[in-house]
């Protein structure tokens, strides 16, 4: 089989990508380890930039996305009892849509499937070859067949755990990374949210959130242990912790239901460099993560696959090799800036267990700062809508 581009991952990235080159009417094939319920069975934040609203536009798959997506206009910020509001709109001039992670990949599959794209599922045993070369292909087996894709470039959409990012030689390849010390409990409930924006509430017992998919579908969370378990968690401790983390008035407002899904995530950030190597190119998790604060991770993604995907095209189309060069070091300059925003709004919301008395004073500092002071709250708005590609 031959291809212009192999897309190693069938998450959001490596298909809005395929999506993307074949609006410009360059073909790829798109390998996914997983079957397609799997893909769309995780549960994933939704909080999505401009600049991945605009991508999805030109994609051709934004029609269900404004037609059911919720513009939010800003954020609330508590602390204790106190809560202000950032205001998006009136810093930026620019929203955010919430539209769940596996809506967007269920319109871009919607899409790609409509357009006649290849996509491999269930396939095993990837691996790249000959990437810093002029003629890469890959090799992998589905249900035991054994097959091969050569191409022109190779695109790792695969997450943290895939094979692209380790093609690339540790000599080449340098890692940057810190871990948190919790993780977040989140449940998914079909109850109507407590708020029509995001609640990320700083409390004495740890951080919380409150978002949600729809008017009837909420997205909670709350800082725990990382040795907790979910199953440690019944649905009335966690509503319970809830409650003791977000203003009283919300607490009060709190409609409470039955989980149907609950799990718990670490938190990390971490970055690799370079996020090329000859013609391969690392995307997404594959290259980046970012803790869930401020929802960066798809986002990131989206910002990688632009700055790809008009390298590709200027390649395809008049032979220069500009955008392909500069790449790397575009995508992550973007990069370590959603990282620095997402560590600073990290450690300014959670508590961390070797905080001092003086740790502590200063975070609520830092916090009342924002909350009167309007180049804090422009800044903090312009990142949280997302720096311009």
């Amino acid at each position: 089989m031959k291809t212009s581009v192999a897309i190693i991952g069938g998450g959001p990235s490596g298909l809005l990508l395929s999506q993307l080159l074949h609006r410009r009417g360059i073909p790829s094939v798109v390998l996914e380890r997983k079957s397609k319920d799997y893909v769309l069975s995780r549960i994933r934040a939704g909080v999505l930039e401009r600049g991945l609203v605009d991508l999805l536009d030109e994609a051709g798959c934004a029609d269900r996305l404004h037609a059911e997506g919720y513009v939010h206009h800003g954020t609330l910020i508590s602390y204790g009892d106190e809560m202000f509001r950032v205001d998006f709109t009136e810093h930026t001039g620019t929203p955010v849509i919430v539209y769940g992670q596996t809506e967007v990949t269920r319109d871009l599959y919607a899409a790609r499937e409509a357009a006649g794209g290849q996509i491999e599922y269930e396939v095993e045993g990837v691996v790249i070859h000959d990437a810093d070369g002029t003629a890469p292909y890959v090799t992998y087996s589905v249900h035991g067949e054994e097959r091969r894709i050569d191409c022109d470039f190779v695109a790792g959409c695969d997450g943290f755990h895939g094979v692209s990012r380790q093609t690339i030689p540790l000599s080449v390849r340098r890692e940057y990374e810190k871990v948190y010390p919790f993780g977040w409990l989140g449940i998914l409930s079909e109850t109507p949210p407590v708020c029509d924006e995001l609640i990320y509430a700083n409390s004495e017992r740890g951080f919380a959130l409150c978002s949600m998919r729809n008017e009837n579908l909420s997205r909670y969370y709350i800082q725990c242990s990382l040795s907790d378990k979910p199953e440690d968690w019944t649905d009335a401790a966690f509503w319970q912790e809830l409650k003791r983390r977000i203003p009283a008035e919300q607490a009060e407002k709190l409609v409470t239901g039955p989980s149907i899904e609950k799990s718990i995530a670490p938190l990390r950030s971490f970055v690799t460099e370079p996020m090329r190597w000859g013609r391969l190119f690392l995307c997404g998790d594959a290259a980046h993560i970012v803790p869930p604060t401020g929802a960066k991770g798809l986002n990131t993604a989206a910002s990688d696959v632009h700055y790809l995907y008009h390298a590709l095209g200027e390649f395809y189309e008049t032979g220069s090799h500009a955008g392909i060069d500069s790449y790397s070091a575009r995508a992550l300059a973007r990069v370590w800036k959603a990282e620095r925003f997402s560590w600073w709004f990290s450690s300014l919301m959670h508590r961390y267990p070797d905080q001092s008395a003086f740790d502590l004073k200063m975070q609520i500092a830092d916090l009342e700062f924002l909350r009167s002071n309007v180049a804090a709250q422009k800044a903090m708005a312009e990142n949280y809508v997302g720096l311009p590609y």
